[in-house]
């Protein structure tokens, strides 16, 4: 079905591989209109509690492709058509969603893993923002994460210095939620996907929607979404389940309801 990504469903978890490895999975149109359907399955997928999305090879993502650059290119055409749909989607997931940082995210590839809710890290591998080395801004909602994750300055400094950041770190200044030793890449991935993905699912949707609103809202309005937001957590079977659960003195067993 794709030709640019591999996607598949297992134990409730959904990898999104970025698949053009001979091009460090270089960002093209195919592949963004790919990786937007698969998106939208992972969004109605009910057997789907948690998505992956990962590299294939030696790089996560080198960013976009500059084979398709040419001289007078309108970059942000190519922004608003094809990655500003994909970065909505992915923000529409009410699922956790892992970025699992296998090498090199450089670009809008360092965008795609900002976008994301938790960055797990091969330890060889490297982060950078690399537009400021062909004059151009951060995208692809890079400069919309970034300081929200780590701060004004040190946001400022990575994108006008453009210099790597190891896997270590970038775990230091709090860009990746875990490093991962080689030896255990794959086993500590799935690990950590099947753990979100045994979680309750809907009330994971809803800690993200109240954090994305806490950075726009006055305190009284958040507070009422806050309320809001805790009457639908308390609704679902889940909830039932945890007190039961808790009751009984065992652990509990949640079905993402």
């Amino acid at each position: 079905m794709f030709k640019t990504i591999k996607y598949e469903v297992h134990d409730r978890v959904a990898w999104l591989t970025l698949y053009r490895s001979d091009k460090l999975n270089a960002f093209t149109e195919e592949m963004h209109s790919e990786m937007l359907t698969a998106l939208k399955d992972v969004e109605r997928n009910e057997n789907v509690r948690c998505l992956v999305i990962t590299g294939e090879g030696r790089a996560f993502s080198s960013g976009e492709d500059l084979d398709g650059v040419t001289e007078g290119l309108d970059h942000g055409h190519v922004i608003r058509k094809r990655y500003t749909p994909v970065l909505i989607q992915l923000a529409k997931i009410d699922k956790p969603v892992i970025a699992a940082i296998n090498g090199i995210a450089a670009g809008s590839g360092f965008s795609l893993a900002l976008a994301c809710d938790f960055r797990l890290m091969h330890e060889q591998a490297k982060l950078v923002q690399a537009f400021i080395h062909v004059g151009l801004i951060p995208d692809s909602g890079n400069l919309y994460y970034l300081p929200k994750l780590i701060g004004h300055a040190k946001a400022l400094e990575l994108a006008v210095l453009g210099e790597k950041v190891t896997a270590e770190e970038a775990k230091e200044i709090g860009l990746v939620t875990k490093v991962i030793d080689g030896e255990n890449w794959m086993e500590g991935v799935s690990s950590f996907a099947e753990r979100l993905a045994n979680m309750p699912t809907r009330a994971i949707g809803l800690i993200k929607q109240q954090l994305q609103a806490s950075w726009d809202m006055p305190l009284e309005l958040f507070l009422e979404k806050e309320a809001y937001g805790q009457r639908m957590a308390g609704l679902t079977s889940d909830h039932q389940e945890g007190v039961h659960a808790f009751m009984e003195k065992r652990s509990p067993d949640f079905a993402g309801k």
